[in-house]
C-alpha cells in the first residue's frame, strides 16, 4: 500500500513505483494501445475499542513473544491479507490511546502498543471522531494523536489546533488524491473545552458539506466520509442516520460513506450511484451483548475507477465478513479466508448468513454488493 498525506511533500523515493500508470506494457510514449482506466481500492472497517479481555490477551501474547507491554499483532494477523490488499485502508479508532494503565468503560484508554499493531495489520490511516473522543479529556486527544504519529498512521477527526481542523486531509494513493473526513454524532456528554470546538468533529450537515467542498477544492479526486453514528446494538439505521446519509451522499463532494458506532453490522445501500455503508460492525471490541452480533463485522472494500470525464466512480463494492473468535485466544478472523474445514463449522456458517442478511436489508445485493464467502 502507498499512503502519503497531501499538502506534505512525500519522502524521497516513496511511492514512485506505485504512481505509474500502466499502458499494457508499452512505454508511456507509445500510442499503439489506449491506457487502461485507472483504479484504486479503498477499505474501511469498524470499531477498534479495547476492553479488558482484549488487553489481557495482548498482555499474554506479549509474554509469549518475550516482549514487554502488549502485543496486539496476533489478534489482527488473520485479517492482515485482506487489509493489505487495499490501496488505502482506513481503521476506526474509537477510543484514544495513551500512556499509563489501560482503562475500561465509561472512559476508555488503550495502550499505545495498539498503534503499531494497527499499522502492521496493513492500515494506513484512522478516523478518530467518536463518542469516546474525549474519554481522557483534551490531553487525551493530544496523546492519541501522538501515539498515531509514532506508529506511522495518518488520522483525521480529532485535531491539535483550529488550523489543523481547517486543513483538508488528503492522501496520495497510486497518484490519486483521496480526501478523508471523520465526524461523530455526539461525545457521550463530554463536550470539548470552552473555546476549543475544533478538537473533534461533531456531525453538522452544513459543516460537513463545507469541509467536503474545501477538500475537493484542495485537489481531492475521491472523498470518503467516516461517520460515527447510529443506535448501538441496532442493525437498522435510525432516523438520524437515514436523514444525514441522504443529505450527504447526494452532495457532489462526497463519494462514499462508511459508518460505524452501532457495534453490529448494518445495511449497505447505493443511492444515486454512490455507496453508503451504514454500519460495518466491530473490528476489535468485546461487548457482553448482543450475543454473537457484537462479534461480527465487515471489511468494506470499494474499487473506484476513473471515468472518461476524469471523475471517479465506485465500480465495485465488496463486504468481507469478519468474526471475533474468543477461544482458545482472541483473534479477528476473516471468515472468507478460513480453511474449508473451518468454514463448514456451524458457528461460522451462521455468522456468514446473519451478516449477509444484515447487509442486504436495504437491497445492497441487488445494488451490486459482493459478499466474500
Amino acid at each position: 500500500m502507498l499512503l502519503v498525506a497531501a499538502l506534505v511533500a512525500p519522502p524521497p523515493g516513496v511511492g514512485a513505483a506505485r504512481a505509474e500508470v500502466i499502458h499494457d506494457g508499452l512505454p508511456a510514449s507509445a500510442s499503439a494501445a489506449p491506457a487502461r482506466a485507472r483504479q484504486v481500492t479503498i477499505l474501511g472497517s469498524g470499531d477498534i475499542l479495547v476492553h479488558p479481555p482484549t488487553w489481557q490477551q495482548a498482555g499474554a501474547d506479549a509474554v509469549k513473544a518475550g516482549r514487554p507491554g502488549y502485543d496486539f499483532d496476533p489478534m489482527f494477523a488473520p485479517i492482515r491479507p485482506a487489509v493489505e490488499s487495499a490501496d488505502l485502508a482506513i481503521c476506526h479508532l474509537e477510543a484514544p490511546m495513551g500512556p499509563g494503565a489501560p482503562a475500561d468503560f465509561p472512559r476508555f484508554r488503550a495502550p499505545t502498543d495498539l498503534g503499531p499493531a494497527i499499522r502492521t495489520a496493513g492500515y494506513d490511516t484512522c478516523s478518530t471522531a467518536s463518542n469516546h473522543s474525549f474519554d481522557q479529556g483534551e490531553q487525551g486527544v493530544y496523546a492519541n494523536l501522538d501515539a498515531l504519529d509514532a506508529a506511522g498512521l495518518k488520522h483525521t477527526g480529532t485535531f491539535r489546533s483550529s488550523a489543523a481542523q481547517a486543513t483538508p486531509t488528503i492522501y496520495q494513493v497510486k497518484g490519486v488524491k483521496i480526501g478523508h473526513l471523520s465526524w461523530a454524532a455526539h461525545f457521550n456528554g463530554h463536550p470539548p473545552p470552552p473555546g476549543k470546538p475544533w478538537l473533534a468533529n461533531r456531525i453538522d450537515v452544513p459543516a460537513i458539506k463545507r469541509a467536503a467542498a474545501a477538500t475537493r477544492k484542495a485537489g481531492a479526486q475521491i472523498i470518503v466520509l467516516s461517520a460515527h453514528w447510529g443506535t448501538e446494538m441496532e442493525h437498522t439505521p435510525d432516523e438520524d442516520q437515514l436523514r444525514w446519509a441522504n443529505e450527504l451522499i447526494t452532495d457532489p463532494d462526497i463519494d462514499l460513506i462508511i459508518g460505524h458506532h452501532a457495534h453490529v453490522v448494518q445495511p449497505f445501500e447505493k443511492v444515486g450511484g454512490k455507496w453508503i455503508a451504514y454500519g460495518v460492525g466491530n473490528t476489535l471490541a468485546r461487548h457482553d451483548f448482543p450475543k454473537d452480533a457484537n462479534r461480527e463485522g465487515v471489511l468494506a472494500k470499494f474499487t473506484f475507477t476513473e471515468q472518461a470525464d476524469r471523475r471517479w466512480t465506485a465500480t465495485r463494492a465488496e463486504a468481507i465478513p469478519i468474526w471475533l473468535s474468543l477461544k482458545p485466544t482472541i483473534r479477528v478472523l476473516d471468515l472468507a479466508r478460513l480453511p474449508a474445514v473451518d468454514r463448514r463449522r456451524e458457528t461460522y456458517r451462521a455468522a456468514m448468513d446473519r451478516i449477509s442478511g444484515y447487509l442486504d436489508a436495504r437491497g445492497g445485493i441487488n445494488d451490486g454488493l459482493h459478499i466474500a464467502r
